[in-house]
């Protein structure tokens, strides 16, 4: 236990002494991708904490509707919660329906037809804007996966040019000349996967409950537009 609270400290000194040996290049890569991994994290733990209050919103206003007989002459207190995915296709369903009804009758040609209809509709357009919710900024911890292993060899291979071009010129080829220099390259390499690795985890993670909330929503849709449509025929 002693020795690894002492080697945690000097692992930290190490990589420390290391980034402050390595050339401006490798130096400003690390710092990159030091930002890139702040910005994975914040990214991650703030979609999965979106995701989760989003799911259980929806459960939340499922559960109310089901206790309500007839959806169509609910208050508007139902139509004003659009920040609750189930809530907007909800709302937008409503108002198509009654939209419908309203431009039937000043043209004389009220159908049941055409209100169910525009409440089907309705409910594929705020469907798709709700799943476009669900995925936004995946695409970010995407690009830190695919970016970060690429930065950090990028970093290793320009170390290493700088280590033989070294080398070159003090015309020794020893590992105490060499040892400085490749430390200092494949720093960027472990930084790229310190990025890279949590990264991927967090995306699959956040990309699985991505997948779940859209099949409850289509699912939630489907089940909307069935009860209108029974209310309609009652």
């Amino acid at each position: 236990m002693l020795c690894s609270l002492v080697a945690t400290p000097v692992f930290a000194l190490n990589i420390l002494t290391i980034f402050q040996t390595s050339d401006p290049v490798g130096q400003v890569i690390v710092v990159i991708l030091i930002l890139f991994s702040i910005f994975a994290w914040s990214v991650m733990l703030g979609k999965n904490a979106e995701l989760n209050k989003l799911r259980r919103l929806n459960h939340q206003f499922d559960r109310r509707l089901r206790e309500e007989r007839k959806l169509l002459d609910l208050p508007e207190s139902f139509r004003q919660m659009r920040h609750i995915p189930y809530a907007d296709l909800f709302a937008d369903a409503i108002e198509a329906y009654w939209r419908a009804a309203a431009i039937g009758k000043e043209k004389g040609d009220d159908s049941l037809r055409a209100r169910l209809e525009h409440a089907e509709n309705a409910i594929a357009r705020a469907l798709a804007g709700q799943i476009l919710r669900y995925e936004e900024n995946m695409v970010w911890l995407a690009t830190m996966v695919t970016v970060a292993p690429f930065l950090g060899l990028l970093g290793t291979v320009w170390g290493v040019m700088e280590s033989f071009s070294a080398v070159s010129v003090m015309q020794t080829a020893s590992i105490q000349t060499l040892a400085p220099g490749v430390s200092s390259a494949l720093l960027t390499t472990v930084a790229g996967l310190v990025v890279a690795i949590p990264s991927v985890v967090g995306y699959n993670v956040l990309l699985n409950k991505t997948k779940t909330l859209t099949t409850e929503i289509e699912n939630y849709a489907s089940a909307l537009a069935d009860r209108i449509e029974l209310e309609m025929t009652q």
